[in-house]
């Protein structure tokens, strides 16, 4: 897990919004949630064959599906593997008005075919620290036209992270759900989910990412009974 067989390229000055374009590929584990008619509404990260890590309030039902192994939306090119789901598992205690535990899994119904282009990130341990300095990245298809100028904070706080930072992105439209993975003995691990922040970058309104380490008792807990 978390090993790319395409690698990314990530320069120090890397920003969500006046952002850069990720090397197709490059991210394999990050999914597109869709509607039945091929809308893209939330992100996802591919955890193992059979499973997807998303947040809760992206509301997945069974009717929408997902799209692994997909760069450009626009391209007719890539080899996108197009999978139904057969279980949502929402966090029991996910709080819609408090935007707390804003984590859910998705069982697919059909196994996601690992290659190049689509294979698992890894998940923390329930204790894994991830220090100053870690080489982290996020990314999705939301909307970018926003500046943003921020001032460099960050910390955590009950079950989330949250950011001030020039460099992480607040959530924005389409994001949500998908991965904040940092580097981790030679691997990319799974650190937070886009959870909630202002969609116009307010520098006073923090980027929020659900905090995985916090949420793998439950998670494994799923895995197991499913």
């Amino acid at each position: 897990c978390g090993v790319p067989a395409i690698h990314p390229k990530l320069s120090g000055l890397s920003r969500i919004i006046n952002g850069e374009d990720a090397v197709p590929s490059s991210w394999p584990w990050q999914v597109s949630l869709q509607t039945g008619s091929g809308l893209h509404f939330c992100g996802g990260s591919l955890i193992s064959q059979h499973w997807v890590v998303t947040a809760a309030h992206c509301r997945v039902r069974k009717g929408h599906r997902v799209v692994a192994g997909v760069s450009d939306h626009g391209s007719d090119d890539e080899a996108v593997q197009v999978l139904r789901i057969e279980e949502v598992f929402e966090h029991p205690l996910w709080d819609r008005a408090a935007d707390t535990n804003d984590i859910a899994l998705l069982k697919l119904a059909t196994p996601a075919l690992l290659s190049t282009t689509v294979s698992p990130v890894c998940l923390p341990s329930g204790n894994a620290s991830f220090p100053a300095g870690s080489i982290c990245a996020t990314t999705g298809w939301g909307r970018t036209q926003y500046n943003c100028e921020c001032p460099c904070r960050a910390f955590s706080k009950g079950d989330s992270f949250w950011f001030w930072s020039k460099s992480q992105k607040h959530k924005l439209q389409g994001d949500s759900g998908g991965p904040l993975v940092c580097q981790k003995d030679g691997a990319w691990t799974l650190v937070g989910i886009v959870s909630w922040g202002s969609s116009q970058c307010n520098p006073f309104s923090p980027g929020v990412y659900a905090r995985v380490t916090k949420f793998i008792p439950w998670l494994l807990e799923v895995l197991e009974a499913n």
